[in-house]
């Protein structure tokens, strides 16, 4: 359960342009009982509580955040910060999936016959499955209900002087400019930024879709713009037509002031390279946007030592941008994947920060969508899309004894489902039950937390109706029950310094260094997506004759770890990496943030005595165990 809630402030601007098809959050929650209609509370930011995981570096402000974009804000508000630039890339509702290739690493206990056959590892010999990273399918309502309130939650912990920019495409931008104009109000629209990119361009019933929406709204009137920090150069046309527009005493040095200055940018942002374009820049994930694009954002509206801020932070181009531009960064974002990636790239930059995890009850899994799917293999004898049962279920049982048994699960994605309530029991009672084109006699009503659970099940005894019976389960024991934790075997011994380990550290004072071999590592959910991936291929290869070479793991499964890292600091509670290794899909090192063309050898080295070891597989699981 949350804390406490957070109202909102301000309030709505008054008198703008309003969409009348969302329901607004702020709205206050009704029900009627014994004829009379209640009032529930008026739901404002629910505060939960937030656990350091990670410091990285020295104490800092920067923050990496793993939460729903409302509950960081709430933490956010009641720590007193205000942040002076929001720049947010939010699902565009465009109904599709979005996954992440997981590369299986290479056996290190064969990395030194690689090496001396010097064989240099191309990409199509890597093996690889996909796993969704989120699944970007709303109804429209119900994402621009969702947008409001994190709009209205945002602006809450904006400065006076702050701006927002919301990246967004076709699919849903022009209904997001609206609720903007209310949230924010239509005087404090700046701009429109129109970012023009290429690509394939095989549309044959329609104009190719190149370009995205970026809408900027200010907090007030007095706002940050920094326009002569993001000129660019002029055109050698349009150098070559001054010299005849200005003609006189000094022109040649007017026109070299004004060559050295750069032109202003105007709103149509044609010289930004997609992704595509930008290789080296890549960090394997889907919905990554260029550095370019960043720092003329960062640059523009914020000042160093300003706190800037992504809520949707995905790859963290943001967090790592801002930290080059000397500003203070807040990384948010519910994916742990995301969490992993801009940890690791800011500790390769160097950056002073610390991970936080807001425990909401949404990071059940990886992500709100993995765990949706997962949800629904683990509930048993579950089935999807059931005649007689609308979508406002998630499905429903067959029981030999009962009949068909209506299951309700509330939607990760949607912040407002997380708490089940009166107003949600009493839709269920009056409304849900009673519109079923099934007869039922028993309804599971799962929930990830629970307003009050004494109060609520006195209200089902004396509201319920019907006949029908309303058991309530809680979804973290589903989950808890069935996760199958990794495994690993190692041995830690103290070994001298040698020439081949004395250059890993400073170790001219020191005589031993701690040496951990990881010896086995056993992932069963990572080896069950590997067989079915495995029966995929040889069926479609039946299907279709041609050869498939399945993903083979050796005994020691080895080939399943991305990262290893050491704590010689803390026994329990906040993790100090005191060194670690990441393994790149090519199988070379990564030493502290440092790359290299050195195989891993199953092993890591430190100069310490190690306290507890942290294993993160292919697919962004950790594990941590206590080195004795």
């Amino acid at each position: 359960m949350p804390i406490k809630y957070i109202p909102y402030t301000p309030n709505t601007v008054e008198g703008q342009a309003v969409l009348d098809n969302i329901t607004r959050t702020q709205r206050v929650l009704r029900y009627r009982e014994n004829n009379e209609v209640y009032n529930r509370i008026k739901r404002g930011m629910p505060y939960y509580e937030v656990e350091t995981i990670e410091q990285v570096g020295k104490a800092s402000e920067n923050m990496v955040m793993r939460g729903e974009c409302i509950s960081a804000c709430a933490y956010l508000k009641e720590q007193n910060i205000k942040v002076d630039l929001v720049y947010i890339d939010p699902p565009f509702a465009s109904g599709a999936d979005y996954a992440k290739k997981v590369y299986i690493r290479k056996n290190p206990k064969l990395a030194e016959k690689i090496k001396q056959a010097e064989q240099e590892m191309e990409m199509d010999e890597l093996k690889a499955f996909e796993e969704t990273m989120y699944g970007d399918i709303w109804e429209k309502e119900d994402y621009l209900n969702w947008m409001y309130e994190n709009l209205q939650a945002i602006k809450s912990i904006m400065s006076d002087t702050a701006s927002i920019y919301v990246h967004l495409d076709w699919h849903i931008g022009h209904y997001v400019k609206i609720l903007m104009d209310e949230v924010f109000g239509e005087e404090r629209f700046l701009n429109e930024i129109i970012w023009c990119y290429t690509g394939p361009t095989n549309q044959k019933n329609n104009f190719p879709r190149k370009h995205d929406n970026i809408y900027i709204f200010t907090n007030s009137e007095n706002f940050i713009f920094n326009g002569d920090d993001v000129r660019v150069d002029f055109k050698k046309s349009t150098k070559s037509g001054g010299k005849t527009s200005l003609a006189g005493k000094g022109t040649n040095e007017v026109l070299e002031a004004l060559d050295k200055k750069g032109k202003i940018i105007e709103d149509w942002w044609a010289d930004v390279a997609d992704l595509g374009k930008v290789h080296n820049e890549s960090v394997g994930y889907s919905t990554q946007k260029p550095h370019k694009l960043l720092n003329r954002i960062i640059s523009a509206s914020s000042n160093k030592g300003m706190f800037v801020a992504d809520f949707f932070g995905g790859s963290g181009v943001t967090a790592k941008v801002a930290n080059d531009l000397g500003r203070k960064f807040i990384h948010v974002d519910i994916g742990v994947n995301s969490i992993q990636t801009v940890r690791d790239r800011l500790i390769a930059e160097k950056a002073d920060f610390k991970i936080l995890e807001v425990k909401d009850g949404v990071s059940l899994f990886r992500n709100p969508q993995q765990t949706m799917d997962k949800l629904a293999t683990l509930i048993t004898g579950l089935q999807q899309k059931v005649e007689g049962v609308s979508k406002f279920w998630f499905g429903a049982i067959n029981d030999s004894k009962l009949g068909t048994v209506p299951v309700y699960v509330p939607n990760l994605i949607d912040s407002k489902q997380k708490v089940l309530d009166i107003p949600t029991i009493n839709r269920i009672i009056n409304q849900e039950i009673q519109e079923l084109n099934i007869t039922a006699k028993k309804v599971i009503v799962y929930y990830i937390d629970i307003d009050d659970e004494k109060e609520l099940k006195k209200f089902i005894k004396d509201n319920n109706a019907t006949t029908v019976d309303i058991e309530l389960k809680d979804l973290k024991n589903l989950l808890h029950e069935t996760v199958v934790n990794d495994e690993v075997e190692f041995t830690c011994k103290k070994v001298k310094v040698t020439n081949e380990n004395k250059n890993l550290f400073d170790t001219a004072d020191a005589k031993e260094l701690y040496e951990v071999s990881i010896d086995r590592f056993v992932s069963d959910r990572l080896i069950q997506k590997i067989n079915a991936f495995n029966e995929k291929g040889n069926s479609q290869s039946l299907k279709n004759g041609k050869a498939f070479n399945p993903i083979g793991i050796s005994e020691e499964g080895l080939e399943l770890i991305e990262l290893i890292s050491l704590d010689c600091k803390n026994k329990k509670g906040e993790w100090l990496s005191s060194t670690e290794i990441k393994i790149d899909k090519l199988g070379y090192t990564i030493s502290n943030g440092e790359k290299s063309k050195s195989f891993w050898n199953g092993k890591i080295t430190t100069t310490e005595k190690p306290l507890r070891i942290k294993i993160r597989n292919i697919s962004g699981d950790e594990l941590i165990a206590e080195i004795k």
